[in-house]
């Protein structure tokens, strides 16, 4: 295959031996990657802590700063993407699938079954969980896909060095990183990658199942996910195929309309009084607790740290995870913005998107907890639905919420072949269509594969395991860009 790298062979080698042992050894698989996600969140859940409110106050800065004039591009450069179009997709690559598979159950968890700090099944603790699960999904995600995004923008389009995380970190180690040790770091970005969307093909599959066997009887279990996995990646690949701007870009316009509508939908007919009273006053809380929910480590043996180990933690470990793939597609399609600009779009609208999401949907989960419906009592994915039965126009809600699932599953599938792409064939732009789709059925497989031996906890148990090595590239890629943006501004002021 034309211009394919060393990258592509051996990350998608270890792809393969790992999806084998995964098979084979099922269980010893599982126990393995559990304890080495104990052995994480538990030895590194300070670090994590640490590391993600860093990436906040960095990206503060430099929004603020004089660095935040410099365009991530020739200084004539225009936007490649409509702003519009700009958010839709850094929002649908984000973190699509989760918002629909946790909207009205994690804030609903938190609330009835276990209280981050304060008693559970109390009112605080309906407040306290909506609060908790903007923070989870908020500033701090954002701030930190935006710091690997702007260095891989950065090199990339002013520097025009090629796109990938090794040609990010040559300020600190020259032209090393076109050797061994910057193919190490590309294997290892691409590795997180691949388990990294998996989880969330994972979430996806199990949903949209759960969907249908609320709506239509059909069974829940691994053959009805195996199929939904293998009609989606066929459309997946097929979006990959007609490329960046076509099949990416009105797939993410299609999903923010959905997504919009479903949650106007909701705001209309749900508790509406009590959902804009909530969002007010939780909204408020999250800005107001910032910095204690930020530098929260739970190190006696009275508090609650095993809560903090399953949310709190994981979710830092998840998009850290995450961070090689959102990264590098959410630089791809910025060129030309200012680093200001960049910041305000990737900061403030997910975050205030996000909130309000799930006040909307988390509000009027609680709501009915309260009025004697036992939401409590179904699985994750099964929540949504059930409160959908008991609002106007369930069938309709239900509907639309699938198709969301579908398409936020094909755009987060379909950036990620993208990405993957663009990591194993040396920073090309248009990768060949060939190497989208190894890649796709790649991802697909280990769905498919984690799905059948362990289900979303040996998924979730291998991300966890996979982020730890890739947050110090984090760190060196963050030394690397000050160093960078500093000689830039020190060479305009002569």
């Amino acid at each position: 295959m034309k211009k394919v790298s060393k990258v592509f062979y051996i990350t998608l080698a270890l792809v393969i031996v790992s999806v084998i042992l995964g098979a084979t050894f099922p269980q010893q698989f599982e126990s393995i990657t559990g304890h080495i996600k104990s052995f994480v969140a538990t030895s590194f859940g300070w670090y994590y802590t640490l590391l993600m409110t860093a990436m906040v106050g960095l990206s503060i800065f430099l929004t603020f700063s004089s660095y935040g004039k410099i365009r991530l591009g020739k200084d004539n450069e225009l936007p490649d993407f409509s702003t519009t179009s700009w958010i839709a997709m850094l929002f649908s690559a984000g973190m699509g699938i989760g918002l629909v598979f946790y909207g009205a159950a994690e804030p609903l968890y938190h609330y009835v079954s276990d209280a981050p700090t304060t008693k559970t099944g109390s009112e605080a603790a309906f407040k306290e969980g909506l609060s908790y699960t903007y923070f989870h999904w908020g500033l701090h995600v954002w701030a930190m896909y935006g710091v690997i995004a702007l260095s891989l923008a950065y090199f990339q389009f002013r520097k025009e060095e090629p796109g990938l995380i090794s040609a990010t970190l040559k300020p600190l180690f020259g032209e090393k990183m076109n050797g061994p040790l910057g193919v190490l770091i590309d294997v290892l970005a691409v590795f997180a990658t691949v388990f990294g969307v998996a989880t969330s093909l994972g979430f996806g599959a199990v949903q949209i199942n759960g969907g249908l066997s609320h709506l239509f009887g059909v069974e829940v279990g691994f053959e009805a996910q195996f199929f939904i996995i293998l009609i989606v990646t066929i459309l997946f690949l097929a979006s990959a195929w007609s490329g960046l701007s076509k099949g990416i870009k009105y797939l993410s316009n299609l999903n923010m309309g959905l997504a919009v509508l479903l949650l106007i939908v909701v705001l209309i007919i749900g508790p509406t009084l009590l959902i804009m009273n909530m969002f007010t006053e939780t909204f408020g809380l999250y800005m107001q607790n910032f910095l204690k929910m930020s530098f929260r480590t739970d190190p006696l043996p009275s508090d609650n740290r095993s809560w903090l180990d399953s949310w709190t933690i994981f979710y830092w470990a998840w998009w850290i995870s995450w961070a090689p793939f959102v990264g590098m597609f959410i630089a791809r399609i910025s060129r030309g913005r200012t680093i200001r600009e960049f910041f305000i779009g990737v900061l403030v609208v997910p975050t205030l998107f996000i909130s309000i999401w799930y006040a909307v949907f988390g509000t009027t989960a609680g709501n009915m907890q309260n009025s004697g419906i036992d939401l409590s009592q179904y699985a994750t994915e099964l929540v949504l639905f059930n409160m959908f039965d008991h609002l106007p126009w369930a069938l309709i809600l239900s509907v639309i919420a699938i198709l969301l699932i579908a398409s936020f599953f094909i755009t987060s599938a379909d950036s990620a072949t993208f990405v993957l792409g663009i990591q194993s064939t040396n920073g090309s732009l248009t990768p060949p269509n060939n190497v989208k789709i190894v890649w796709g059925l790649a991802q697909s497989a280990v769905a498919i594969i984690l799905l059948y031996v362990g289900g979303l906890t040996a998924i979730q148990n291998t991300i966890i395991s996979a982020a730890l090595p890739f947050s110090f590239v984090m760190i060196l890629m963050v030394f690397a860009l000050m160093k960078a943006l500093r000689a830039e501004v020190r060479v305009k002021k002569r």
